[in-house]
């Protein structure tokens, strides 16, 4: 179990507000009014929609109105410990889970429903296409499962432009292009590029252009074109 995430490429914890809604205002409406405990919710998606935002903002509601969360990867070493003292258990990387962790994930689900504790797990495909043992499948799809959908372009440069405002950086359109066309649409990835960028051109003394971005990406090539 590992502590909740920070906001992908922000520098503020998680909440709804600091998520970009797009097409996905059933699910942040379902989670931001949730009841708790109820049925397990399951998010799925392609990687960078914001899933483990959502999760993340979930938990952090939990948390603020006095509640307890336990936070767990698919990537966290086992032995998954359970706490009957939590509001929300969350299980983020449902496709990635290998044996063992299935196991700990079915043991989670089966103490959750013991207890009357909520669930909430996230995956890249959907609970009828991921490859895990069927008692942990039929689980992740007892409850309300939703598909997470990914901003539109335009959507996605209006947040970069206004996180560049923000920053006191102007992009000009050529290096929204540029962004857009030859980086992942991952809005996480994309922001932290921005906050990558910004650092550069502060350290170069230079207004952020398509060739200081690329000089910067030469120079530091963290993230690849």
């Amino acid at each position: 179990m590992r502590q909740l995430p920070l906001a992908i490429g922000l520098e503020t914890e998680q909440d709804f507000d600091a998520f970009v809604v797009g097409d996905n205002a059933l699910v942040v409406d379902s989670l931001r009014h949730a009841v708790l405990p109820g049925a397990p919710v399951y998010l799925h998606g392609p990687g960078g929609v914001g899933k483990t935002h959502l999760l993340a903002a979930w938990a952090h509601q939990v948390r603020e109105q006095g509640g307890r969360v336990g936070w767990f990867d698919a990537e966290d070493p086992l032995d998954w410990p359970f706490d009957e003292g939590w509001s929300l258990i969350v299980i983020d990387g449902a496709e990635r889970l290998d044996p063992a962790r299935q196991h700990a994930a079915f043991m989670l689900f089966v103490e959750a429903a013991t207890h009357g504790i909520q669930v909430a797990a996230a995956g890249r495909l959907p609970p009828v296409n991921l490859e895990v043992r069927e008692d942990l499948r039929t689980r992740f799809g007892w409850g309300p499962v939703f598909a997470v959908q990914p901003l539109p372009d335009a959507a996605v440069r209006q947040v970069l432009a206004d996180e560049a405002r923000r920053r006191g950086l102007r992009l000009s359109p050529e290096v929204l292009d540029h962004l857009l066309t030859h980086f992942s649409r991952d809005l996480g990835s994309l922001m932290g590029l921005l906050q990558r960028l910004d650092r550069f051109s502060l350290a170069q003394g230079r207004a952020v252009t398509v060739p200081l971005l690329k000089k910067m990406l030469a120079e530091a090539p963290e993230t690849l074109e």
